[in-house]
């Protein structure tokens, strides 16, 4: 197995797809639908990547990584964001732990691409 990625969307349609196309490309992935929960499973699970959607149930993805910031072990992890809400873009775009944001739909090529320029950094 490659990497581990994990990936936090509430919409199973999404969150299953993009689990097939990270496997698929050789990625361990592990999935995580509730905002509130993700610190946890980071710390637990210690991925590599995370990828995130921007509306979560618990915690919202600017919160989650601003969370992050102020934690030592996780501060530093690569982050793809990813929204149905375009307008959030900008909210991502001074943040360095953030390598790249999707609007919501996109192309899953374009999206792996992303994925293994956030690891090779």
């Amino acid at each position: 197995m490659g990497a581990k990625v994990l990936l936090v969307d509430d919409d199973p349609d999404i969150a299953s797809l993009l689990k097939d196309e990270l496997e698929e490309a050789g990625y361990e992935v592990k999935l995580c639908d509730v905002g509130d929960e993700v610190l946890g499973v980071l710390h637990s699970f210690k991925p590599a990547l995370l990828v995130t959607d921007v509306m979560l149930p618990g915690i919202d993805g600017y919160s989650l990584i601003t969370h992050m910031a102020d934690d030592k072990q996780l501060r530093d992890l690569p982050i793809i964001v990813m929204s149905a809400l375009t307008t959030s873009r900008s909210m991502f775009e001074t943040i360095p732990q953030v390598k790249a944001f999707f609007s919501k739909p996109f192309n899953t090529d374009e999206f792996l691409e992303a994925v293994k320029s956030a690891l090779a950094k």
